[in-house]
């Protein structure tokens, strides 16, 4: 009895791209590829989402490249559009960072910094705060099926055998940011505007008692204030900006 092997370097160059475009999606991917995550952990989720993949996408490859050249041109095809994804779903992430950045500059708690295990240096602790809540409510919330769901419609919206679509991703860099920027600004919302009353009043207060170190004394009541709104309202901040990861990744989804 005698086998054809010659489907095996087929396979194993497929098998290849598409840990090449998983693999690097994979480590830009927030909760999954930040820095504290172990990399042989890193490595077999990639290497299981890609066997996973093989079978459902193995078709959407051109046929075995004749030079050695072509078939780097392909790999590197798939790994920029890998790295390129995962950085544009990181970008989605960025928006709670932001937010917790404006509220601990308005609550007065922007010097009291820790690690930030999704950007791996150092941030404000309600900065931190809110990117470890949000990864939380994400996974918690099987969010993280949307990300997954991402990588495998990734293969219907790019295509190993079309160019690179470099307007596209620019275009889409420029939405995700400006997206983050604006759910920040709706988040941190209500602080900014209680910041504004609270350090016009003690501006006054200041004019009128000129005697009093008026800043001194009111910046713990700044603060208190502040930790009760964030207790307050902290439950109707993480609800819009898990609305608004939804959206943003659906942007990623071929299929509404």
């Amino acid at each position: 009895m005698t086998f054809n092997l010659n489907f095996l370097p087929m396979t194993a160059f497929v098998f290849l791209l598409i840990f090449a475009r998983v693999g690097s999606m994979v480590m830009a991917l927030p909760g999954i590829g930040d820095s504290n995550v172990p990399g042989n952990i890193r490595l077999v989720f990639a290497l299981a989402l890609s066997l996973v993949f093989y079978p459902l996408v193995q078709d959407n490859f051109p046929a075995f490249p004749n030079t050695p050249i072509a078939m780097a041109a392909l790999f590197a095809h798939e790994l920029i559009i890998g790295l390129a994804l995962g950085l544009l779903i990181r970008l989605v992430m960025s928006g709670a960072q932001v937010a917790g950045t404006i509220v601990g500059f308005q609550s007065g708690l922007s010097f009291a910094t820790s690690f930030d295990p999704n950007f791996g240096g150092q941030s404000n602790v309600i900065s931190t705060f809110f990117g470890v809540l949000a990864l939380t409510l994400i996974f918690v919330g099987d969010l993280h099926h949307l990300l997954i769901a991402g990588i495998f419609d990734s293969y219907t919206l790019f295509s190993p055998t079309m160019h690179l679509p470099a307007g596209d991703f620019s275009v889409m860099a420029l939405k995700l940011i400006s997206g983050a920027f604006r759910i920040a600004l709706q988040m941190a919302a209500p602080f900014i505007v209680f910041g504004l009353i609270f350090y016009l009043g003690i501006g006054v207060l200041a004019r009128l008692i000129p005697q009093i170190q008026i800043f001194f004394i009111a910046m713990p009541a700044n603060i208190f204030i502040s930790l009760i709104l964030f207790m307050l309202l902290m439950s109707s901040l993480m609800m819009a900006y898990l609305s608004y990861f939804t959206n943003s990744v659906g942007l990623f989804l071929a299929r509404s």
